[in-house]
């Protein structure tokens, strides 16, 4: 991934890091590696933690991130990906919807000393109920595994992806029907995909970090 905020993360001996930002230098998120590159603090950026790095470390592709990028993260989790971005945009905003009150507990003791963490205690599958919240943004980032997987996606960035703006959507296999190939249900996000008014620009495995996913980077067109 080339990233116009190019300091904020760097690749060394097929490792990636992410600057810490000031008021959390000290701070891991989850037990990642600190380290101190050219004068700032760097968190190590695992790829079995993380389906974003393990596709940024399988495939260079283009996406355009200022600092001031808003963000909408769908399935946040605990909080382990949602860091690193918000390392990546310092100056933007990223709006985290998670609906499992476990990993909400803990993504809220992440985005405490985050400026740029707006955490949504939503359900992905209902767009709409976030509507107030929630602005037209720069990139809509999916990881949830769920059947349906494609179409919470779908919704979403419909209603809040700009036109121009990229949708990376992490797919699950064994999510959508635990009885086809891995490739077979590739194809069917493929194919849902291409319904929409986008441009898919790459589709990969995540293997051998993640088996049976696959990441989808697309442009909606506009």
């Amino acid at each position: 991934m080339v990233l116009k905020n190019n300091d904020q993360l760097i690749r060394k001996r097929n490792k990636l890091f992410t600057r810490n930002p000031e008021q959390c230098n000290g701070i891991s998120v989850y037990g990642e590696q600190l380290k101190t590159i050219n004068g700032s603090q760097y968190r190590s950026w695992n790829p079995y933690r993380s389906k974003l790095a393990a596709a940024l470390l399988k495939k260079k592709f283009t996406l355009s991130l200022p600092e001031n990028s808003t963000v909408l993260y769908l399935g946040a989790a605990t909080g382990t990906t949602v860091s690193h971005l918000s390392d990546l945009i310092s100056n933007g905003t990223i709006y985290a919807v998670e609906h499992s009150p476990i990993s909400m507990k803990k993504l809220l003791s992440v985005v405490e000393p985050r400026q740029n963490i707006i955490p949504l205690f939503e359900d992905a599958n209902h767009p709409d109920r976030y509507f107030s919240i929630v602005p037209q943004v720069d990139l809509v980032y999916q990881d949830i595994s769920q059947r349906n997987q494609s179409d919470i996606f779908i919704r979403n960035m419909n209603m809040y992806l700009k036109p121009g703006g990229t949708g990376i959507i992490m797919v699950k296999a064994r999510s959508i029907d635990v009885s086809l190939p891995p490739k077979k249900a590739y194809r069917i996000v493929e194919h849902e995909l291409r319904d929409q008014d986008v441009t898919i620009h790459q589709s990969f495995s995540l293997s051998p970090f993640e088996k049976d996913h696959a990441a989808f980077v697309l442009q909606k067109q506009g």
